[in-house]
């Protein structure tokens, strides 16, 4: 008798948080076979290794293959260590530089140990796409093209733009679909994984199947998550994400600066709360309780349970009770290296008016001056609890030394300001 959960509670955890199926009734017709024949179905999730690091975005798809999994189905985990190389175009209007084989193969490490921070990693099985496009020849690089079109391919909405802006696409880049595509041939997959910007690669590999005499895998999409903006998609190069590897209290902070109403959706893609229990969290919860649990629950996922409490005592302690934390870190910087209108040998300006962005730069909250002035033109920075946008800051007294307590988001640091050439 087969120890698979019945179609329809299948087809419940799996449809929370999918964008789209393609097809349900292809889905439901596999279950049912799958739960009657006891084998479990084959789910393929591929990521090209071309950044070092996760954050919270790429876990969504992550998670959904962690429900299959949870299921009692083959998760395939399948690193692009050859497609990496080729450099998926999917929304891009130019070209993507191709990374080395070395990059590819130092990404491709980070990338296994960090998806066993969702995946169980005795159950999942780790692939890469070289293992058969390494020994590829040219004869069957010539079949695979053959099995598709070129204007099939520049349906494709990024290449049909550029194509119509006369912005050049090199040949590698039209092969991408296909080789990706060929993917799923290679590991006769039953359905396969990918955010929505991936769909035309999922549906390719899906008439791919079939030329190839197999049968058309499902396609789940999953929505792309947006960052803590609350309006476009996370991006660290956007600075709106959060890193899986990000210090707990950070990212414990980042996640209760998000709205309440984007809490819902990183809800629905970042756990695996049940949908009917996140309604009933809604209708019985007041929001803040609800925002903390949720902070929680990613803390102990990608830390321990120990660390996310301690890092939401510490946060409530210092943002919801605005007390000073007894382990704030704490930094030297001299006033001669902040100050605004002053030159050495002059008497310290009665205000003691220093630039604010080279205070944050100088406490080591920001990378650059230019970084700093960002964040303070946002809104972020606040000095002694009080939020500061102007460039100039006044100290007050000319008597040093003086202590502040600089926030830039969710970071702080005391400030502990030497007077003029203090030894």
């Amino acid at each position: 008798m087969s120890n698979f959960a019945p179609v329809e509670e299948q087809l419940t955890y799996l449809k929370k948080g999918a964008a789209e199926i393609i097809r349900e009734a292809d889905l439901r017709a596999k279950l049912e076979k799958s739960r009657s024949t006891g084998k479990p179905l084959r789910v393929k999730l591929g990521m090209d290794p071309t950044a070092p690091d996760l954050h919270l975005g790429h876990t969504v798809v992550l998670r959904k293959l962690k429900h299959f999994q949870d299921l009692g189905h083959t998760a395939i985990f399948l690193i692009g260590d050859f497609t990496g190389m080729i450099g998926d175009p999917s929304g891009r209007s130019a070209t993507r530089p191709p990374l080395s084989r070395e990059q590819i193969e130092q990404n491709a490490e980070t990338y296994k140990a960090q998806v066993f921070k969702i995946l169980d990693p005795k159950k999942t099985v780790i692939d890469f796409n070289r293992r058969w496009f390494g020994p590829f020849t040219s004869d069957d690089f010539v079949r695979l093209a053959a099995k598709y079109t070129v204007s099939q391919l520049l349906e494709r909405e990024d290449f049909h733009k550029r194509f119509q802006e006369e912005k050049p696409i090199s040949v590698h880049e039209l092969l991408y679909p296909l080789v990706q595509g060929y993917d799923s041939v290679a590991l006769e997959a039953d359905v396969e994984l990918g955010g929505t910007d991936q769909k035309f690669n999922l549906l390719v590999g899906r008439e791919l199947q079939r030329a190839y005499g197999q049968e058309s895998q499902v396609v789940l999409t999953t929505p792309i998550l947006e960052g803590l903006d609350g309006v476009q998609k996370m991006s660290k190069s956007l600075n709106n994400a959060i890193g899986i590897h990000e210090p707990p209290l950070e990212m414990y902070g980042k996640i209760m600066s998000i709205s309440d109403q984007m809490m819902w959706r990183y809800y629905e893609l970042l756990t695996d709360v049940q949908v009917a229990e996140i309604e009933d969290l809604k209708q019985r919860q007041h929001p803040m309780d609800s925002k903390k649990e949720l902070a929680a629950r990613i803390v102990r996922d990608f830390h321990s349970s120990e660390v996310a409490e301690a890092a939401m005592q510490k946060w409530t302690k210092q943002f919801q009770y605005r007390e000073t934390p007894e382990e704030i870190e704490q930094v030297q910087v001299n006033y001669e290296d902040i100050a605004s209108g002053w030159l050495p040998g002059q008497a310290v300006p009665e205000a003691a008016p220093i630039k604010t962005d080279k205070l944050v730069h100088q406490a080591g909250l920001a990378t650059s001056v230019t970084e700093a002035s960002k964040k303070r033109s946002a809104g972020s920075v606040k000095i002694d609890d009080v939020p500061v946008k102007d460039p100039i800051y006044c100290l007050g007294n000319p008597t040093f030394p003086k202590t502040v307590v600089i926030h830039l988001g969710r970071k702080l640091k005391q400030v502990h300001i030497r007077g003029p050439f203090a030894p």
